[in-house]
């Protein structure tokens, strides 16, 4: 509530700390910190990362009855994927999954 009242100006180490923002970057590490969040992301389920994107954006004019059916929607879209099908066989032969986004 003070932020809002008073509207100092907040660090972002003290945004970082008071969980406004995800991460607090120096700005010579910023391109780098970017390629590796990039590089990790893209060998993530991407069509699961779709999905929760979705939801999230949702979830701001959303009902909790209607964000209770969407996610219980995206959830069967994505146990229907050949994502998820790909990562329980990884996971069960202990090998990396080859996520596809489909």
């Amino acid at each position: 509530m003070a932020a809002a009242m008073l509207a100092e100006q907040i660090s972002a180490e003290r945004a970082e700390q008071w969980g406004l923002i995800w991460k607090c970057v120096d700005d010579d590490k910023l391109s780098g910190e970017a390629r590796t969040l990039a590089r990790h992301l893209a060998t993530q389920a991407t069509k699961a990362l779709g999905l929760m994107k979705r939801a999230i954006h949702a979830s701001a004019a959303n009902t909790f009855e209607q964000q209770l059916d969407l996610e219980r929607d995206l959830q069967r879209e994505a146990a229907n994927s050949e994502d998820f099908r790909d990562g329980v066989s990884a996971f069960k032969e202990k090998r990396p999954a080859k996520f596809t986004g489909r």
